[in-house]
């Protein structure tokens, strides 16, 4: 049928996301991307728009597909919030060890390159984040922490989220990563304790 598109969105978006994930920004080219999604130029653009269009449907994709990893991970937070939290984090991990997809964090690597990218790319990486801790923030609420304290754990632990994927991009050791983990788990078990 005439202008039916000829692929499947969801692999072409999907092998975008692994090429910018691997590359970067700036890094990709449009070369690139022809390359690793089988498209030609042409039908980039008229299926996803420019480079920073695509980018920011890659990043969605890559919000939506981890926050939902993180969202069911969290679900038993009223009940269960420590076990809740280590599997938060676990997604992270998770994703850290994957063969299929590349090392670090889509997100941590935008926002880190935000002063050199476009302000609709940036924002939505800064809305990624914000969307990070209000998950958590969210979750420590429902744990019964108190308000202050669910704002400043889901802050730090929004933190220590993003520094695994950059420690892990450096080469730190699972074992480290999950020292960075066991130490934020102490004080937030401690904090909880405290409330109770």
């Amino acid at each position: 049928m005439a202008g039916k598109k000829q692929f499947d969105v969801g692999i072409a978006l999907d092998a975008a996301m692994i090429q910018f994930w691997r590359a970067g920004y700036a890094d990709t080219s449009l070369d690139d991307l022809s390359r690793t999604t089988g498209l030609n130029r042409s039908s980039i653009y008229s299926s996803f728009g420019d480079k920073d269009s695509l980018y920011l449907r890659c990043l969605d994709r890559y919000a939506a597909r981890y926050g939902n990893r993180y969202d069911q991970a969290l679900s038993c937070a009223s009940e269960e919030p420590l076990q809740a939290v280590r599997a938060f984090f676990e997604v992270t991990l998770q994703r850290i060890t994957d063969p299929d997809v590349p090392d670090g964090c889509l997100i941590a690597q935008t926002a880190m390159a935000a002063p050199t990218l476009s302000p609709t790319i940036a924002t939505r990486a800064i809305e990624a984040l914000e969307l990070q801790r209000a998950r958590l923030r969210n979750a420590l609420t429902a744990a019964q922490l108190a308000e202050g304290d669910a704002d400043d754990f889901a802050v730090h632990m929004t933190a220590v989220n993003q520094s695994l994927a950059v420690m892990s991009k450096a080469g730190a050791s699972r074992e480290q990563l999950r020292t960075v983990i066991d130490i934020s788990m102490s004080a937030l078990s401690h904090a909880l304790r405290a409330q109770s």
